[in-house]
């Protein structure tokens, strides 16, 4: 796209929001011309000597190109498909190759809630660049929120914050299945997660299970809890709920009826077990 920016004011009703956007921006850094250019205010615009500290998060996204980015944790080689990660309060510089030069995609956002959804580990790592390669469905969050901010109306704030976290989701999307893609591992916990689905409604033994693959129970219980963001026997559990809420809503039967489908032998388990779920009992969720 054309290089673009934007800087943007955010008011009382933005800022309590809890994440509201600051600046959005592409930029083609050609091949040997001075970087960064001088159109920028003050408070961003740095030179390669004295670097820069900003007052918000950064995420600036290079996909073409390569350059370098340097931090008080050292210095790192950046190609296309990096993103830099620049956090307030923390000196780093960067620049493009003079060769290659550069395209950036970058935004400028901050609140309460962005500086909770920032202390996820895989935004505190050293250096922060994240090599989540060249993907189309990240420029598109980009390129929507340059949409927003090129109309400003109004709650154009409220929307822009729902793509950054977005855009912040996607990120660690995109490293978890660094782990597992073309990995026999992703297969098996695939096929785990149809035959726990499947039998819901049954009593599973996940370590019976995970020999049927013939997998250890710990790496496989480490590798589902990666993969999903839970234990097997939680996952089987949650389904469980999940389908419990169905059948209240649904069918006739009774709080007993749907707590011996599912497999429990103990309707007070059930119950317990879903109002800690669910925050209300079964007869209070039908009701």
């Amino acid at each position: 796209m054309n290089d673009f920016f934007k800087y943007l004011t955010a008011g009382e009703e933005d800022q309590n929001w809890g994440l509201y956007l600051s600046v959005a921006g592409a930029y083609r850094a050609m091949p040997e011309k001075a970087y960064p250019p001088m159109k920028h205010p003050s408070g961003y615009y740095f030179s390669w000597d004295g670097g820069r500290i900003l007052q918000e998060y950064q995420l600036n996204y290079i996909t073409q190109g390569s350059g370098v980015f340097e931090s008080r944790e050292g210095r790192l080689p950046i190609r296309a498909g990096a993103v830099l990660l620049i956090k307030p309060g923390e000196w780093h510089r960067y620049q493009p190759s003079r060769k290659s030069g550069w395209q950036e995609h970058y935004i400028g956002f901050d609140g309460e809630l962005a500086s909770r959804l920032l202390t996820h580990p895989l935004f505190n790592r050293n250096p922060p660049v994240l090599n989540v390669g060249v993907r189309e469905d990240l420029i598109d969050t980009y390129y929507k929120i340059f949409d927003l901010v090129s109309d400003e109306k109004p709650g154009f704030q409220q929307i822009a914050s729902g793509l950054i976290m977005k855009m912040l989701g996607q990120l660690i999307s995109i490293e978890k299945q660094k782990e597992f893609t073309g990995k026999r591992i992703e297969a098996i916990i695939e096929g785990a997660r149809f035959k726990i689905r499947e039998q819901v409604d049954q009593t599973l033994d996940m370590k019976e299970l995970a020999h049927n693959y013939n997998i250890g129970y710990s790496y496989f219980r480490k590798m589902f809890k990666s993969y999903t963001g839970m234990s097997p026997h939680k996952y089987h559990l949650e389904l469980k709920v999940m389908r419990a809420k169905e059948l209240l809503l649904v069918t006739d039967k009774s709080v007993k009826e749907i707590s011996y489908e599912l497999g429990f032998q103990s309707i007070h388990y059930f119950s317990r077990l879903f109002k800690n779920k669910v925050g209300k009992s079964p007869s209070e969720f039908r009701c």
